[in-house]
């Protein structure tokens, strides 16, 4: 940059600084070659060296030897300090061992560019000490937020030149404060800003100054992009909101008010040369060299957005809300042209594919442990439970979790972490400490590296720089399951900007997150972040400590989830974890939980801890709470904490939730649509889980009765239905003509779906079910109504197919399966007529194992019925055809009738293989036959089918009972 007017004494100091340079770095080895001599010995050294008398010549060697290492020592922290001097990105790498001499050769090298260049271009801002990049390549957005303190010596070593720019920017802002009258022909109304050098644990930011002199910080946006591609100072440019060094110039809006602005730079008293030089220079390369100066748009979503790739266009659109289209997923969002509005559904859990598929995966899990519980009379000894229908918000919420779940995005995301562990386990090569994952509108994944790591193992890709890391859609379906742990499970997803979702890695940020805004929308933020982290696909173990919380959600996860009372208990379940984990990682010789956590151990230690702390701590409670998380990054624990203020001592990254909706990281260039469960949706969710839950139902006891079938058939001769489909089994429906060829198995499988779900389905979830990846209003308006039409009406007019009060589809009670007529079967002969007549029961049950030809839908074709991954229907009917012929056998050993037992006992185990319970009783009964072999052969039967495993511990126990030596009967036979 050309700089005119320097001082005489500037010169004079440059051209010392450059004698001495010259001295040390030519004239000392100079010298030591002609005087003394090169230190490398003449020849290779041999045993004799040892044995010669030690004189004062070999003293003297000795000390050329040292004086050259130093030599070598201080020229390399020149070349250090000139090649970072005259780059401007970065701070110097630290030569090892250099000390004073580093300083030294810094001090003499920013003594001889200040003819040339400001102070400033020698000491980058403080905010980004501690990073090693080279060239211009852009750092991680977290990793530019460091915490500050953590490198106290490089600022004690930029002290000096960090406190002449204060003297600098007192001396602009005096001037700018005496110019409030006018304005100067040259530049108008225009005014500037210096940034500031850092004072203590404080830094400039661009959030700040619009807050400062704007009134809303959230105007940051206009000063980046007045001064976007600008050449600083010091020869850079502003390229990211939230990277800004001390020294540079921010142009500002003609509204701009306040002391520190300069906006008569060459007339100003007190202000150097040299800043109303560098002022004026820069004014002449704004609005009419760059074309308009605040027009290139972008400029926000540049900080941290990972370059996209183009993204081919899918032959139906997918919502936006959906970042990750699902390939023959279940239940991805639909088409964003498919729904106008929401049916009433919740928008929240629409717009969150990856805590939907969480939430539906673990609700599905706990109601199949419901049902076993129930079906082994762990629980009130109640047979054929059937979990209860949900209504009112709760249903809303459920279908909008069947609606908005990706889970193919969950799992390719999963898979994919695991194979990077997997990759770098192999390489041995240590697992780079990861900020956060974007997963990009076409279904890439991008994680963000806190520091370059070098390049990644195949088939990952550098992005669009080494703090990048970047998998193709393509490359993540290649994945197989990996034997790993899982390396990020703390990662969760924050919300979506530009089509892109974030999803942040909470327990590795070097310090705590803070987050600011109304206390109901925090609230909805803890929530949405509590409840992915409980139900997520991409972790193992975790612990999620929750302060502070109105609602209990612990019923999500209660092997995950705690709730603490208040700060106390929190900071002393803290403050041991803490020692723990640090004892821990000492004595396995790791740096951090990353080193040990996909290693031999997989200890249970190295699981993330993550606490969310809803309510503000006080003053002295949020510096405990600091201290404590001050090394928490790199321990596996995570803090959330919500604030009012934006002051929160500790917090390394802050951000705030308005009332709209939008989440606010200014420092760290990220304006999200948050991802949020609102106080009512959360309130439904637990709900669901509660409900699915057999042991919190304070009704339950033994002899109570199971919950009744959602539809009851009528079975009497007068109950014939219109409508009969064969579901258990091949798929077969009597009563109606076979629709049109190529429409036939969208219309089965949509009759499918609303046969398994009598109380009701929303369009949204028949749409979603039937077309994953979108559809359009006009396509599935058109098959509803080829429905309607196929399936006509009742003798009294009635459509087969109504609408209730709800918006769901419903079918009318003509329309009957073999299900439905299995469950009222059953339910008849166990709770209803069956009771008080032996006759009538057995009839019952022998017509009900009679309906049973198989698993359901047997037939159906490849790639259709995929939701029925979400039904629990697969695991309800087994137990339902096991609870039949159970009962049906009982039926005849009362008589002694052992071979009907055995027979209806065989025809459930078609249904239900794995069963433990047929197999029990099918033991019992052929032990009343009296034949051994018989027995003998059953249980080797047994044991053939159990294979490596071996049998259950209750199965031996049992035939140790009827058969002790059945152990040499199925030796025999092997």
């Amino acid at each position: 940059m050309r700089v005119r007017r320097r001082s005489f004494g500037d010169f004079v100091k440059a051209f010392l600084a450059f004698v001495v340079l010259l001295v040390l770095v030519l004239g000392v080895p100079l010298a030591l070659a002609t005087q003394i001599g090169w230190p490398l010995p003449d020849g290779a050294p041999s045993l004799d060296w040892l044995q010669r008398e030690i004189t004062v010549q070999t003293f003297l060697h000795i000390l050329t030897v040292i004086v050259w290492f130093a030599w070598a020592q201080f020229a390399a922290c020149v070349l250090v300090e000139v090649k970072a001097a005259l780059s401007g990105v970065g701070v110097p790498g630290r030569v090892p061992g250099s000390g004073p001499s580093q300083l030294l050769a810094r001090q003499l090298v920013a003594a001889l560019l200040l003819v040339g260049a400001t102070a400033a271009s020698l000491t980058p801002g403080l905010s980004q000490l501690g990073q090693s990049l080279e060239g211009n390549q852009k750092p991680s957005v977290a990793a530019a937020q460091q915490t500050p303190g953590l490198f106290a010596q490089q600022q004690e070593q930029a002290a000096a030149t960090a406190s002449a720019l204060a003297e600098q920017a007192g001396q602009a802002g005096q001037a700018a404060a005496r110019a409030d009258g006018g304005a100067s022909a040259a530049h108008g109304d225009t005014k500037y800003y210096r940034i500031q050098p850092p004072e203590g644990r404080h830094h400039d930011s661009l959030w700040e100054v619009a807050e400062r002199h704007l009134g809303d910080g959230r105007r940051y946006k206009e000063i980046f992009e007045l001064n976007k591609d600008r050449v600083q100072p010091d020869g850079s440019r502003l390229s990211e909101a939230s990277l800004i060094r001390p020294g540079w110039i921010m142009e500002m809006p003609g509204d701009a008010r306040g002391g520190e602005l300069v906006e008569m730079p060459d007339e100003a008293p007190n202000v150097s040369e040299q800043v109303q030089q560098q002022i004026s220079d820069y004014a002449k390369s704004g609005d009419h060299a760059q074309g308009g100066g605040g027009a290139q748009g972008g400029g926000d979503a540049q900080v941290s957005l990972p370059e996209q790739r183009p993204a081919p266009a899918p032959a139906n659109p997918v919502t936006p809300a959906t970042p990750v289209p699902s390939t023959g997923g279940e239940h991805a969002a639909p088409a964003a042209g498919q729904e106008g509005h929401s049916f009433g559904l919740p928008e929240a859990l629409l717009a969150a594919p990856l805590l939907a598929a969480g939430l539906l995966g673990a609700l599905g899990r706990r109601r199949r442990q419901a049902m076993w519980q129930s079906a082994l009379g762990a629980v009130g000894g109640r047979r054929g439970m059937e979990p209860p229908t949900p209504t009112g918000d709760a249903q809303d919420v459920q279908d909008a979790l069947l609606v908005g779940a990706d889970p193919e995005g969950v799992r390719l995301l999963d898979r994919s972490l695991r194979g990077l562990a997997a990759a770098l386990a192999a390489e041995s090569r240590p697992l780079p400490v990861v900020y956060a994952a974007w997963m990009s509108g076409n279904g890439d994944l991008h994680l963000q590296l806190a520091q370059p790591a070098g390049k990644p193992p195949t088939p990952w890709q550098q992005g669009q720089d080494q703090t990048f890391w970047m998998l193709a859609r393509a490359d993540a379906e290649g994945y197989e399951d990996a034997e790993t742990a899982a390396p990020y499970p703390g990662l969760v997803s924050l919300g979506t900007m530009d089509d892109s979702r974030l999803l942040l890695n909470l327990e590795a940020v070097p310090g705590i997150v803070s987050l600011g805004g109304a206390e109901a929308d925090r609230a909805a933020v803890f929530a949405s972040v509590a409840a992915e982290l409980a139900t997520n696909g991409w972790s193992d173990r975790m612990t999620i400590t929750l302060v502070g919380f109105g609602d209990d959600l612990t019923p999500l996860a209660p092997n995950r989830i705690r709730h603490l009372d208040g700060f106390e208990d929190l900071f002393e379940t803290m403050s041991a974890e803490t020692r723990q984990r640090r004892g821990a990682l000492g004595a396995a010789g790791h740096d951090s939980v990353l080193t040990g956590r996909t290693g031999p151990a997989q200890h249970t230690r190295w699981a993330p801890h993550l606490v969310l702390l809803a309510a503000q701590p006080s003053d002295d409670d949020a510096l405990r709470l600091a201290e404590l998380a001050a090394d928490a990054g790199r321990l596996g624990i995570g803090y959330l904490v919500g604030t009012q203020g934006t002051d929160l001592p500790g917090a390394a990254w802050e951000m705030e939730i308005t009332g709209e909706g939008r989440l606010l990281a200014p420092l760290l260039g990220l304006e999200l649509d948050a991802q949020m469960l609102p106080a009512a949706q959360r309130r439904a969710v637990v709900e669901l889980f509660t409900d699915a839950d057999p042991g919190s139902d304070p009704e339950g006891g033994p002899g109570r009765p199971a919950n009744a079938p959602p539809f009851l058939v009528d079975i009497s001769e007068q109950g014939r239905p219109a409508v009969y489909a064969r579901l258990v089994g091949s798929y077969e429906i009597i009563g109606l003509d076979a629709p049109d060829g190529e429409r036939s198995a969208l219309l089965h499988e949509a009759l499918a779906l609303l046969l398994l779900h009598r109380e009701g389905v929303h369009p949204r979830v028949l749409s979603s079910a039937l077309w994953p990846r979108g559809v359009t209003p006009d396509v599935r308006d058109a098959l509803l109504e080829r429905l309607r039409t196929w399936l006509g009406t009742d003798p009294d007019g009635t459509p087969r197919l109504a609408t209730d009060a709800t918006g769901r589809l419903t079918l009318a009670k003509s329309v009957v399966s073999d299900l439905d007529v299995l469950r009222s079967l059953y339910y008849e002969a166990t709770q209803g007529r069956g009771v008080d007549s032996r006759q009538v029961r057995g009839r019952l049950l022998t017509d009900a194992l009679v309906l049973v030809r198989g698993p359901l839908l047997a037939d159906r074709p490849e790639g259709r019925y995929r939701w029925l991954t979400h039904e629990i229907v697969d695991a309800q009917l087994p137990l339902l055809v096991a609870d039949t012929g159970l009962a049906l056998s009982e039926f005849h050993l009362e008589k002694n009738r052992a071979e009907k037992a055995i027979e209806a006992l065989n025809a459930a185990l078609c249904t239900a293989p794995a069963d433990e319970r047929l197999w029990h009783e099918l033991l019992r009964a052929t032990h009343t036959t009296g034949d051994p072999d018989r027995l003998r052969a059953l249980a080797a039967d047994l044991v053939a089918r159990s294979g490596a495993r071996g049998l259950p511990p209750r199965t031996e126990a049992l035939l140790d009972e009827l058969l002790p030596t059945w152990r040499e009967g199925v030796s025999a036979a092997g």
